[in-house]
């Protein structure tokens, strides 16, 4: 597992290479005030599976924290699961 934080600009760039260069999905698990929210970047093929979730940091900013995972954590793809209906 590896964490650090991001701006909203480079997680919106990282989520449109996943999604659009590496043929993965983005789910959004629920929206953001200010950023993103909580988003799953999963199943590209040979990649990481990435969570991205906003944190608050006063009341005009907040920050993203984003963590990968190599096998996604079993809570998390059952939330998929639940979405799509798998």
């Amino acid at each position: 597992m590896n964490m650090k934080n991001y701006s909203l600009q480079t997680c919106e760039n990282a989520i449109d290479k996943y999604v659009n260069e590496l043929g993965g999905y983005c789910t959004q698990i629920y929206e953001g005030t200010l950023g993103l929210g909580f988003l799953i970047l999963h199943d590209a093929p040979g990649y990481k599976h990435v969570l991205i979730k906003e944190y608050f940091i006063n009341s005009w900013n907040s920050g993203h924290k984003v963590t990968k995972y190599k096998v996604l954590p079993k809570k998390y793809r059952n939330l998929i699961n639940s979405i799509y209906i798998i």
